[in-house]
């Protein structure tokens, strides 16, 4: 019996993959951009952060539709992209969140529910793409909203950036509960992981 070839990272690679990790380096540029914010202070960086997660999503729309158009899919590639989705998507809107203000204990104890939300959400999508797609080969519809709609919750931070609405200043402001501060904004992120953790039915485009 010939033993089985080693696992090639180069010949699994294809054109869709590399736009799979463009959206993951968009995700980790934007992580790098908050931190570096809250180095320095220079709001520029919230708008960079903010601003490369729909450069994120454009990237994770083109390598779908690249590997339908070649004809090729991996369970590689399929890894990489959630994989991806949860840098871009999850850890960055959160830490975003975070940058621009939401640090109290309450607000950390949501945005990691939130996180672990969409991983969670596409663990299940993993697992049950098969029995959604009814036999077929393209899944008809999403259970709970797919992950890259936090896009909503970063387009709302980068307007809360504009209007200077950090830190304080965060709109509905900030309230003390047990001594821990919270931000009641940081609810959106609530509401974002719960729907995308939900049973409700999205047809997929």
């Amino acid at each position: 019996m010939t033993a089985p070839k080693p696992f090639s990272m180069i010949r699994e690679f294809h054109l869709a993959d590399w736009f799979t990790l463009s959206n993951a380096f968009c995700g980790v540029g934007a992580l790098f951009s908050a931190m570096t914010y809250l180095q320095t202070g220079d709001t520029m960086h919230l708008y960079f952060a903010c601003g490369l997660i729909p450069f994120a999503l454009l990237f994770d729309v083109l390598d779908g539709r690249i590997a339908r158009w070649r004809q090729q899919s991996s369970a590689m590639g399929r890894e990489l992209d959630s994989l991806a989705d949860v840098i871009s998507f999850g850890v960055a809107p959160a830490v975003i969140a975070y940058a621009c203000g939401m640090q109290g204990l309450y607000d950390r104890i949501v945005l990691l529910f939130f996180v672990a939300a969409g991983v969670s959400r596409l663990a299940r999508y993993n697992v049950t793409a098969e029995e959604l797609s009814d036999g077929g080969d393209k899944v008809k519809y999403f259970e709970g909203t797919p992950i890259p709609t936090s896009l909503v919750l970063v387009i709302i931070m980068a307007l809360a950036v504009w209007q200077g609405a950090l830190g304080q200043q965060m709109w509905f402001g900030v309230l003390f509960v047990g001594g821990f501060q919270f931000h009641p904004l940081v609810l959106l992120y609530a509401i974002s992981g719960s729907l995308m953790i939900s049973r409700i039915r999205i047809p997929k485009i």
